[in-house]
C-alpha cells in the first residue's frame, strides 16, 4: 500500500475512519518536548470493535477515547506501561506502536536505561517510556506542545498485518508500518 499525506493534522486529520488515519501516520514526525522521531508503526482500534477501550461505552479511563478528534488517549497497560493513541471518530483511537528514534536520543535512553537505538521506541511501552509519555498528557490535543506532530511530505510506503498482543478481533489487519523500518516492534 503506498499512501500519499496531503492532508495537515488537526481535528479534520483525526476526524475521520481510524482505518484511514493509522495508516496515513507512518512516516510522520512525532514528538514530545524535543524527543521522538518518525511513526514507523500504528494500530486502529474502533469502536465497534470488540478489542478497543470503547466497546462497551465511556467509562471513567477512556473518557477521552470520546473527546475531540486528535486528543491523546494515554492509558497504564497491564498495569506495567503507559500506551500512547490519538483520538479519531469518537470511540475509535491510533495506537502508536513504535517510532525510529531521531530526536534527543540522548535523554530517551538515559530514560530507558539503555542505549541500543533499536530498541529504544519498539513497542507503545518503550516509546513512552523514551518519550516520557504518562497520564498527565492524557487528553491534550497532539498538534500543539508539548506535542509535535508532522505529516509526511511523500508517500510511505505502508505494510499492514494483524494486532498484537490482544486476544479479541486479533485477526483483524489493523496494524501498519514502515515498509522496511528496523524500528517496528514485530517485522510484517
Amino acid at each position: 500500500m503506498i499512501l500519499d499525506a496531503s492532508t495537515e493534522p488537526g481535528v479534520d486529520f483525526f476526524d475521520r475512519d481510524v482505518l484511514l488515519v493509522a495508516p496515513s501516520l507512518i512516516g510522520a514526525v512525532f514528538s514530545l518536548d524535543g524527543t521522538g522521531g518518525i511513526i514507523v508503526e500504528t494500530e486502529a482500534y474502533r469502536a465497534d470493535d470488540p478489542a478497543s477501550h470503547s466497546y462497551s461505552g465511556p467509562t471513567e479511563r477512556n473518557r477521552a477515547m470520546f473527546g475531540l478528534p486528535g486528543t491523546a488517549y494515554v492509558y497504564r497497560s497491564y498495569g506495567i506501561h503507559w500506551c500512547f493513541n490519538i483520538v479519531c471518530q469518537p470511540g475509535s483511537a491510533v495506537l502508536v506502536r513504535a517510532l525510529s528514534p531521531s530526536l534527543g536520543l540522548e535523554r530517551m535512553a538515559e530514560r530507558r536505561g539503555r542505549g541500543e537505538k533499536k530498541l529504544l521506541c519498539a513497542g507503545p511501552g518503550r516509546l513512552c517510556q523514551a518519550l516520557g509519555i504518562d497520564i498527565s498528557h492524557n487528553g491534550l490535543a497532539v498538534d500543539q506542545p508539548p506535542f509535535m506532530l508532522t505529516l509526511p511530505a511523500e508517500p510511505q510506503n505502508v505494510d499492514v498485518g494483524t494486532r498484537i498482543g490482544i486476544t479479541k478481533a486479533a485477526e483483524q489487519p489493523w496494524r501498519f508500518g514502515l515498509r522496511g523500518s528496523p524500528f517496528v516492534s514485530r517485522r510484517f
